[in-house]
């Protein structure tokens, strides 16, 4: 640390006082003078993650070890772009709290991850609860009483896998969120990657097809009109009424689930018309993620989200894809993976982008 002893003793033993450290004895394999260990001590600081999904939300609390003290995961949440809708998030991430063992004065800050366009410096959501007089992380910190970072769910769940999941010393990584729509997290050179103002990453709204089909957003034959949830919710609703057989049976519960049911059917009952569906879409997805391959040349390629469940299903008709339309020395150096944290992944993510966030401040001032 090229400090001077005196310097450094006076900084721990404040810490110590402060609860930042604690000790732990000293070495006792040691000859001579025996040295003093000491740790972070993991109670002095928490962090709250939040991942907000169209029909789910899942919430953890870190410590600053990186270990959960509480967290639940995908439990029911309609999110719709309402004032009601808010206050609901709010109301839940309250009790989240209050219910767990924290002292809610320990808890340094949170990360709250929406889907779509998130400016994350000036703290607005212009997807959800945009508000032009005000930032979004300023209306939900007052009712929370914390301060708040807003982040996109696909980046933060691409920061949980780099953290804590699938990546193993990759520094240049694509992460796919292929989900009821269709994003990409990146990491370059071991950093997030936002863009100029944050909106890097929506590769599920380029215009790619020729099929007047009204995406989302709004505009017309975009990726996610063929590639998505939403779409495989259509092309089999499509393929029933052109008189193909299944299985399933799509209930009148929320469109946001529905694509759940047609992959729970290709994965546990092997249903013949699922599984056609997921593999076409597969394929699509490989082909077009070939051009980020070409473009980013990274060392791993990881899918994420709800698709990421079907395994071999959706990953073999990707990477072949990838074989077939990516540069041959680029699809050499890459290696294709599937999530290892699932629904944790963005819970963890955001943690990590909060307790970042922190340290940056600290060491600024």
């Amino acid at each position: 640390m090229q400090s001077s002893v005196p310097t450094v003793t006076k900084a721990v033993n404040e810490l110590l006082l402060e609860d930042y450290v604690i000790d732990m004895g000293k070495v006792t394999n040691s000859s001579g003078r025996r040295p003093s260990l000491y740790s972070i001590n993991p109670t002095c600081a928490y962090f709250l993650g939040v991942n907000v999904n169209r029909a789910s939300m899942s919430i953890g609390l870190q410590n600053i070890k990186n270990e959960f003290v509480s967290i639940e995961l995908d439990f029911s949440f309609v999110l719709e772009n309402t004032p009601e809708s808010l206050q609901e998030l709010c109301n839940i991430i309250n009790s989240f709290i209050d219910d767990g063992s924290v002292d809610k004065r320990m808890i340094v800050g949170a990360c709250i991850n929406l889907s779509g366009r998130i400016n994350s410096i000036e703290g607005f959501s212009y997807n959800y609860f945009f508000s032009e007089n005000r930032p979004l992380t300023e209306i939900i910190s007052a009712q929370l009483g914390l301060p708040v970072r807003l982040e996109n769910d696909t980046r933060a769940m691409a920061y949980g896998e780099y953290k804590e999941g699938i990546v193993d010393g990759e520094q240049n990584v694509i992460f796919v969120n292929y989900s009821w729509g269709v994003a990409i997290g990146m990491i370059t050179d071991g950093k997030l990657y936002y863009g100029k103002s944050g909106y890097s990453g929506e590769f599920g709204h380029s215009t790619l097809f020729n099929n007047e089909i009204m995406c989302q957003c709004g505009k017309l034959g975009c990726l996610e009109t063929e590639i998505s949830g939403w779409s495989l919710v259509n092309q089999f609703k499509n393929a029933l009424k052109e008189g193909k057989q299944s299985k399933v049976k799509l209930t009148d519960s929320s469109e946001a689930l529905q694509h759940h049911a047609i992959i729970a059917g290709a994965i546990n009952l092997e249903d013949n018309l699922c599984i056609e569906l997921v593999t076409i879409q597969s394929e699509k997805m490989g082909r077009y993620l070939s051009i980020i391959l070409n473009i980013f040349n990274p060392e791993l390629l990881v899918i994420g989200g709800d698709f990421s469940k079907l395994g071999d299903y959706a990953l073999l008709p990707i990477q072949s894809a990838l074989k077939k339309y990516s540069l041959g020395l680029v699809n050499r150096d890459v290696k294709l993976k599937k999530s290892s944290l699932g629904l944790r992944a963005g819970v963890i993510g955001a943690c990590c982008v909060v307790k970042e966030q922190m340290l940056s401040t600290l060491i600024s001032n």
